[in-house]
């Protein structure tokens, strides 16, 4: 499906889909876009858009980004490009700065920040034991409170050798790491590495709605979470990179090949 018939699938399409027959999900349209990155234009990744997180998380005081990470991310072209209407980020093996390998984690803090509705990408993953793409979003106090208490939304995290699931899941104060609010999404006769496909929220006011493609697969709303629901108090930002390693999938194995990259079609946010 090319991209000008994407956007009127979105325009004119109603998101009737209910999880289970126990659960009514609330369900809205949302059709106005309001920021958008289609990377046309080959060459360096927009910065009105976008920041690069640069370094191995210790410039923060939170080495391997507080997941054991063991990537350094850098702005380069080798790790992150424009091509062909693609953005691709590339992790690659290679000692860099003290690490074993590169790759790039791009942000839009204090350039695009939206409190509620659909937030989506049209993504094809890369694969392997150790690879952790991700696409999601953290509160834009951030940086002034300890994480989980700005609140964390993934959108899609997926564990590079599990490459037909990926999850969807929430991060706040008391259900954060591995006590956090999770559902994955098995995808039927496929693989996320072979092809694009479109990862989403809807999200309003006590609730945040999770989709692959055009399946709802899963709803979180403050009755599902052990703490306090801090999705209703502010803005987010967007953020995508490509890990290697860390708690989520564990580092990778002799049977990992590198090169890997993810590419990114577009990211699209409406309201």
């Amino acid at each position: 499906m090319n991209k000008l018939n994407y956007i009127l699938l979105i325009v004119f399409s109603q998101f009737l889909i209910s999880c289970s027959t126990d659960e009514t999900q609330t369900v809205t349209t949302l059709n106005q876009l309001v920021w958008q990155d289609e990377f046309n234009t080959d060459g360096p990744l927009d910065t009105s858009k976008w920041n690069y997180d640069i370094g191995n998380g210790s410039e923060q005081g939170i080495p391997g980004w507080g997941n054991n990470e063991l990537q350094y991310y850098t702005s380069r072209p080798e790790n992150i490009s424009v091509q062909d209407g693609m953005l691709m980020i590339t992790a690659r093996e290679e000692s860099y700065e003290g690490s074993g390998f590169t790759s790039a984690r791009i942000q839009t803090k204090d350039l695009f920040e939206k409190k509620y509705g659909r937030f989506e990408a049209r993504i094809q993953l890369p694969w392997g034991q150790g690879m952790w793409p991700a696409f999601w979003m953290l509160g834009s106090n951030s940086d002034v409170v300890e994480w989980p208490a700005c609140g964390e939304i993934d959108i899609m995290e997926n564990r590079g050798s599990e490459p037909t699931i990926i999850n969807g899941t929430v991060h706040g104060p008391g259900y954060s790491a591995g006590e956090s609010i999770s559902k994955a999404y098995d995808l039927v006769n496929d693989r996320f590495d072979t092809g694009f496909h479109v990862f989403g929220i809807e999200w309003g006011q006590g609730y945040i709605n999770f989709y692959v493609d055009d399946v709802l697969y899963n709803q979180i709303t403050p009755e599902d979470v052990p703490g306090p629901w801090i999705f209703d108090n502010q803005p987010f930002y967007i953020i995508m990179n490509v890990a290697v390693g860390g708690n989520y999938g564990g580092p990778p194995n002799a049977n990992t090949i590198f090169p890997q990259t993810m590419y990114v079609d577009y990211v699209r946010v409406y309201q």
